[in-house]
């Protein structure tokens, strides 16, 4: 970790630790019942966390049911607060608002992780923190403006998007810890408190290590969050922001350089992956950023009917602003021939940076009759820089940096009537060279409490990420500029939703795809034999359209205190050349058995878990770009993975322990996360998620 951050780090940990020392004798995951901001704590099952009685006062007087005598003034109740669980709110960039959920699920399993979301279409590598293959793809949720790049060294980046905002009526803490795969520890820590009621701020910091099993693969990132949200006793102004400061480092190894090591070993001399032989040993990746943001609103007129009225009419005036740097590098002290023979300079010192500002105006009418509408302009600003300018020995000149504005009209639309709700969205680009549109549209129509039917379509026109425009580096092959010739990439999807409690949730996407960007090898089959196919890798793209269909079913089964969860991905893709690769067949079968123990003191969770995919042309992972690319020489997949779990919960501590990738014990060594790059063997972890709150 850079000098910067251990400041930082070291403050963090210190008020943790403080915080834990002042609560670590608790009774209850829940304070006692004591004044905080004129609120009382009611009794909560820690178990269940289910609120005995939210509506009446937690005590009653003595004499309060005792008859009054003849002049005697009627004293009058205090009026009483219950906290509960359901109080410590979370709030979504998109102002979606959930409680803190402490309870033991099997979706919580599968979110338990390294990047904490369900990693179902992923294929992680073989040590935590690095990157992952990807098993589905979705086009209906890209973002509107280009990217730095570096795609597959972004699965733990917080973007604005995944940054939440707490109201907590006390401060409360959840704390993360997860073992890695060798020498090395996980831990997300969050801090929630409240100034005052309507003034909320967090703390948050994700740090790791791991060593790895396998030679020069040590990955390592800090991922520092603190937000603030804050609204007027009216609520007529509502403000919130947030300063993120992120971190990620690994070395690079390339893969194994002799598979027979791995795949044929019938006397065990690499069982020891450490003896394994790789590509290389002095290469490092990282990226660096940071990001201030602040969003406010203001109220012009909110008229309402009554006291209850909730969709009162409203004019709002808001504003978003967004600043971020962020650097993406990679070094190599010596020149190696898998990214070329001839360097313009060693050791190897590639940078890309960007800095992006962007500012957004809203004005929002609500009504009840009308719904929401709302009118945006938005103005985004970018510098995408190398250190020089470079001219080819053909000639040509590639330029040192993409900077320019792009000035884009925006709209958004809301209204429910009665079991349906539409909601829609647009962008369109007035001034810029790097966007063109956006339409999303969603209709969600609730047929009964059992069945709800969702329905949506999605057209988006954008230049691809900013490494396929221009990169520079001091591999001479590594060097390109399609400004000129790169166009659009232009993305039509329709999706279909049914969601019932009989039938299960059922997803269906189709999406047609042209000017599709890639990176692919041009090499030939001698230079892939010899072991330099990254050495030719290019942006390339496609200009024939593209056709993606996936159907996604989720249906879990229950049986008393047995559970069956199952979930299953189909993808068919029509193209003319093989550019958009991906498993037509992904499932996830997890049985499991759920009860209380020890007298309800416990919660146990255990259970099997059983992934596959079918083979077929897995991408390759380019580490000078941090980017997967596209390859058709040879087929990867076909293989299981077993998963056995045991999770716990104590109160508000959920405990979690897996014996990851169990077969590996008795199957073939033929399990890959990408070419050269085998999946993780067989390995028992431990890890719990705690809350508590003072």
């Amino acid at each position: 970790m850079p000098d910067q951050y251990h400041g930082m780090r070291l403050s963090i940990f210190a008020l943790l630790f403080l915080l834990g020392q002042s609560i670590i004798a608790q009774q209850d995951s829940l304070p006692p019942q004591k004044e905080v901001d004129s609120l009382k704590l009611s009794s909560i099952d820690s178990v269940n966390t289910v609120k005995k009685d939210s509506l009446r006062p937690v005590s009653v007087a003595k004499d309060s049911l005792k008859p009054k005598k003849f002049g005697q003034k009627k004293e009058k109740k205090k009026k009483q607060d219950s906290v509960s669980i359901r109080d410590y709110k979370i709030i979504s960039f998109q102002r979606d608002t959930v409680f803190l959920d402490t309870t033991l699920t099997i979706h919580k399993e599968y979110k338990y992780n390294y990047i904490r979301e369900d990693d179902f279409e992923l294929m992680p590598f073989a040590n935590m923190g690095q990157q992952y293959n990807v098993l589905g793809r979705t086009f209906s949720n890209r973002p509107y403006y280009p990217r730095i790049g570096a795609t597959a060294k972004h699965s733990n980046y917080f973007e604005v998007e995944d940054i939440d905002y707490y109201n907590v009526p006390t401060p409360m803490t959840e704390l993360m810890f997860k073992t890695t795969m060798e020498q090395g520890q996980m831990l997300d820590a969050v801090l929630a408190f409240n100034i005052s009621k309507r003034f909320n701020a967090s703390i948050a910091y994700t740090g790791f290590r791991s060593l790895g099993k396998y030679r020069f693969e040590q990955t390592q990132a800090g991922n520092f969050r603190t937000t603030f949200n804050y609204s007027t006793e009216n609520e007529r102004y509502l403000l919130r922001g947030h300063i993120a400061a992120q971190d990620l480092e690994a070395e690079e190894n390339g893969g194994i350089s002799n598979r027979a090591q791995f795949e044929d070993d019938p006397l065990g001399d690499f069982d020891d992956r450490f003896r394994l032989d790789v590509r290389y040993t002095d290469a490092n990746t990282r990226i660096l950023g940071k990001r201030y943001y602040l969003d406010q609103q203001y109220r012009l007129v909110n008229s309402k009917r009554n006291s209850e009225d909730k969709e009162p009419t409203t004019l709002t005036l808001g504003h978003q602003f967004n600043y971020e740097t962020k650097f993406y590098d990679f070094v190599q002290t010596s020149q190696n021939n898998a990214f070329g023979s001839d360097p313009f300079l060693t050791p190897i010192e590639d940078r890309a940076r960007l800095k992006t500002m962007f500012n957004k105006g809203t004005l929002e009418f609500s009504n009840r009759t009308l719904g929401k509408l709302s009118g945006s302009l938005g103005l985004y600003n970018y510098n995408y820089f190398f250190n020089s300018i470079l001219v080819t020995e053909e000639g040509n000149t590639i330029q040192n940096k993409l900077e320019g504005e792009e000035i884009v009209l925006g709209g958004k639309y809301i209204k429910r009537f009665g079991r349906l709700m539409l909601e829609g969205g647009l962008n369109y680009t007035l001034s810029g060279e790097l966007t063109g549109n956006s339409l999303n549209a969603i209709a969600d129509y609730k047929v009964n409490d059992n069945i709800s039917v969702i329905g949506g379509i999605h057209i988006s026109s954008r230049m691809p990420d900013f490494n396929y425009l221009l990169y520079q580096s001091d591999y001479r092959n590594y060097n390109w500029q399609n400004t000129d010739t790169f166009e659009k990439q232009q993305t039509q999807t329709i999706k279909f939703g049914l969601n019932s409690k009989l039938i299960g949730k059922i997803e269906a996407e189709y999406s047609a795809l042209d000017n599709y960007t890639y990176f692919a090898s041009t090499a030939t089959q001698d230079q892939i034999d010899a072991g330099q196919e990254t050495a030719f890798i290019r942006p390339v793209q496609e200009t024939a359209t593209i056709n993606h269909l996936r159907v996604k079913y989720f249906k879990e089964f229950k049986w008393r205190k047995w559970s069956l969860a199952n979930t299953v991905l189909y993808q068919d893709v029509t193209q003319d050349q093989q550019v958009l690769n991906l498993p037509q067949v992904v499932t996830r079968n997890t049985i499991y058995f759920s009860s209380d123990v020890f007298k309800k003191a416990m919660f146990l969770q255990t259970g099997v878990t059983f992934k596959y995919f079918t083979s077929y042309n897995m991408n390759a992972y380019n580490p000078l770009l941090g980017e997967f690319y596209i390859q058709n020489n040879e087929e990867f997949g076909g293989y299981p993975l077993m998963d056995v779990f045991i999770n716990a919960k104590v109160r508000q501590t959920r405990i979690y322990l897996k014996a990851e990738h169990l077969n590996s014990i008795f199957s073939e060594p033929n399990y890959y996360s990408a070419p050269n790059y085998p999946y993780r063997d067989f390995v028992i972890r431990f890890g719990l998620v705690w809350n508590f709150f003072s």
